[in-house]
């Protein structure tokens, strides 16, 4: 083989590969190009996340709002039933001992 078909096997093999780059770009090119109403619709998706998130982020607060009210209730209500069981307990050693005192005086007189 001599200089100049070298240098035109070079060349043939060098277009060759030019136009298979070529053509993979193209075929790349083609599957992965986004279309204008792709790219609205794709906004629209993206608009719609972000105000479901925003509401999820609401619904979270509002959630622990809530039960930061809930546990306060609940808090306060148990205070009250102690404090009610502590009266009740109270009234009935009283009327325990009244019925002792009272029997014992019956049973003096």
């Amino acid at each position: 083989m001599n200089r100049s078909e070298f240098i035109i096997a070079t060349a043939a093999v060098l277009f060759v590969a030019f136009l298979l780059g070529w053509f993979a770009s193209w075929i790349i090119h083609r599957v992965t190009r986004v279309t204008q109403s792709e790219m609205g619709e794709l906004d629209k998706m993206a608009q719609s996340l972000h105000e479901a998130e925003e509401t999820r982020d609401q619904a979270i607060t509002y959630l622990q709002q809530r039960e930061a009210e809930l546990t306060n209730q609940l808090t306060q209500t148990e205070a009250e039933l102690q404090a009610a069981m502590d009266g009740l307990r109270d009234a009935r050693e009283e009327a325990e001992e009244l019925r002792n005192y009272i029997e014992s005086v019956q049973a003096d007189s």
